[in-house]
């Protein structure tokens, strides 16, 4: 509320001294008004079958705060936003949304609640337009014409992806990423009293993070109440005012501003006071310099310089780079999902034979395994069950009975129990769809699917999206004893904190192509994150370590871009032509690297 607003009209007789000090008095008592509650829920329960997502919980909110909801997998995070934005019924309890109860999506909308669900609501086939004003108009009537909402959408889209995107595109042919800005412009078209985002930086990278925290800090400086469902523990130490924790469908503790920490969340998130506790990791080693996979020769854009790639036997490669400059189209390539522009790839096999890895089939057939970060697209089975879902693919490797080809269920019981249990996959009965699941969950059936195999290759494309910070570190440790048995793995993550003490080298892409590496041994997040917005010189890709993923073509012709204010275009460029090997690198300008307090929000420089 503006000062203004709460000040009290004077006396025309007082003098304009004592008015002042009344306004001042008024001033300050107004400021030190608690912000009211705008959502209150009281011992609320709701169950799925015999599954108690919410069993007793409450939880409040306040106007012109940002509120983060804590939790493992299958805690009941969602569940509870779902409540909060007045979309999901509840068994028993109470709910109050701004002094009222909606009961269906339209009648929250009404109220002035807007939602990003957890998964990528897009509808592929539409505009990008169609998209955003998505609901918007009503039967017989038209909020905008159609120019004005042409225009609303390339401002917002502008404003939040940070480049320029056609309004008028088939969302189909877009990135996750450009996807997901599309679904939280969608809940801004409307300027909501209440913002719910369940998981609404999955999708995005460190710089499209970066935006989307600048956009809810200016909604909640303006009033918006704005809840949001993470399981990236260092975001939300950084954007909340307060967070609430569940366990088992339990809230077990409200923390405020200055509590907000590593080990308190984990500590309240696991039970055990000890969870937030530092551990010390080492980066896996080659087991020897022969490559079990060569990428040679290849471009995944057109016009780009080629480049070769070795994977060696025991490392764990970590891939990066900032949205849609080509990571994804790398690792989708190695694991035969897409083809390469030019070039092949090749696999060794134990025998010591090459095979080329043409599609997904030929991939299977060399044992390399794909798991997707876009679960809904490239995951899962809606329609069948969880067991379904995770043995699937072995069913053919896993039969008795010769000719009559009989599953053995027994086989893949076994080897389904052992992959739930080792990535902590929370669930009733393994005949349920698996959509019964929380999102968190479905990602690990998927991951477990991958290891279900028994690859000699795993590639991972952004596999941690939306699983929890306990489950992640189980993902880690199978994935540093897969690499310690003298298998390989080939890891793309957004979160660069995730290659700390776990990445063998760390490969970042810019316009297509590998732009610098780095030694996981000695690691720095700060430093690949200058690679990654194209300040460093590359000099990584000439090291000995490195030296299986020397560029064929060293240096593209065009100089990495050197502006530090601006991030760089996320689009393809049009052309990149290679450059004589005698070129010389042009110099790199410094930028200055800064910290976000976890109190204020503030940056603060940390280097040049």
């Amino acid at each position: 509320m503006a000062v203004q607003d709460a000040l009290l009209p004077c006396n025309p007789t007082t003098s304009p001294r004592v008015s002042q000090i009344m306004t001042l008095a008024q001033a300050n008592t107004a400021q030190s008004v608690p912000a009211r509650d705008t959502i209150v829920i009281r011992n609320v329960k709701k169950y799925f079958g015999p599954t108690r997502a919410l069993d007793g919980v409450s939880f409040s909110a306040r106007e012109g705060e940002i509120h983060a909801v804590v939790g493992g997998n299958g805690c009941g995070k969602s569940t509870l936003a779902k409540v909060a934005s007045g979309v999901l019924p509840v068994d028993s309890g109470s709910v109050s949304i701004l002094g009222e109860t909606p009961s269906s999506p339209a009648e929250s909308k009404a109220v002035g609640i807007s939602t990003v669900y957890q998964e990528v609501l897009v509808a592929d086939e539409s505009s990008v337009v169609d998209n955003i004003f998505m609901g918007v108009d009503k039967l017989f009537s038209k909020t905008l014409s159609f120019d004005k909402k042409v225009e609303r959408s390339a401002q917002l889209m502008l404003e939040l992806a940070g480049e320029e995107v056609d309004p008028h595109a088939l969302v189909g042919t877009l990135p996750l990423g450009l996807k997901q800005w599309i679904t939280i412009a969608r809940s801004l078209v409307n300027e909501p009293r209440i913002l719910v985002l369940d998981e609404s930086s999955a999708a995005l990278d460190f710089d499209s993070t970066e935006r989307l925290f600048s956009k809810m800090r200016a909604l909640r400086d303006g009033g918006t109440t704005i809840l949001i469902v993470t399981h990236r523990i260092a975001e939300l130490i950084r954007i909340s005012d307060r967070a609430t924790v569940l366990r088992d469908g339990h809230d077990v503790g409200v923390l405020e501003k200055e509590q907000i920490t590593e080990k308190n969340l984990l500590a309240l998130m696991t039970g055990d006071e000890a969870a937030g506790e530092k551990t010390v990791h080492v980066a896996p080693q080659p087991k020897s310099d022969a490559a079990i996979l060569k990428a040679e020769d290849i471009t995944i854009w057109e016009g780009t310089a080629p480049f070769d790639f070795t994977l060696r036997p025991g490392e764990i490669v970590g891939i990066a780079g900032l949205d849609g400059q080509g990571q994804d189209e790398f690792v989708r390539v190695l694991a035969g999902v897409q083809g390469a522009q030019s070039g092949s790839v090749v696999v060794t096999s134990p025998q010591g034979e090459p095979n080329l890895v043409k599609s997904l089939s030929d991939a299977v057939k060399n044992k390399i395994s794909y798991v997707s970060g876009d679960r809904k697209r490239e995951g899962i089975f809606a329609s069948l069950s969880i067991f379904e879902n995770m043995a699937m693919p072995l069913y053919r490797e896993k039969k008795r009975g010769g000719f009559l080809g009989v599953i053995d269920w027994g086989t893949l019981g076994g080897i389904f129990k052992r992959e739930a249990d080792n990535l902590l996959i929370k669930f009733g009965a393994k005949e349920d769809r698996i959509t019964s699941l929380s999102g968190g969950n479905q990602q690990k059936v998927l991951i477990g699917r991958g290891f279900a195999m028994r690859p000699n290759i795993i590639v991972l494309n952004d596999p941690a999206r939306g699983i929890d910070v306990g489950a992640k570190n189980e993902l880690y440790k199978h994935l540093h004893t897969f690499a310690e048995e003298g298998k390989s793995v080939v890891y793309m993550s957004s979160e660069l904190e995730e290659f700390v003490g776990f990445a063998t080298r760390v490969l970042v892409f810019r316009n297509g192509m590998p732009f610098d590496a780095f030694d996981g041994r000695s690691l720095d997040p700060k430093t690949v994150l200058e690679a990654m917005f194209g300040q460093t010189s590359g000099a990584g890709l000439k090291e000995a370590w490195a030296k299986s993923y020397v560029a064929t073509e060293p240096e593209p012709s065009h100089p990495p871009k050197t502006e530090p204010v601006e991030p760089p275009e996320q689009t393809r460029p049009v052309q990149s032509v290679a450059a004589p090997k005698t070129a010389t690198p042009a110099p790199v300008k410094k930028i200055r690297i800064v910290e976000f307090d976890s109190e204020t929000g503030e940056a603060r420089s940390l280097s040049q």
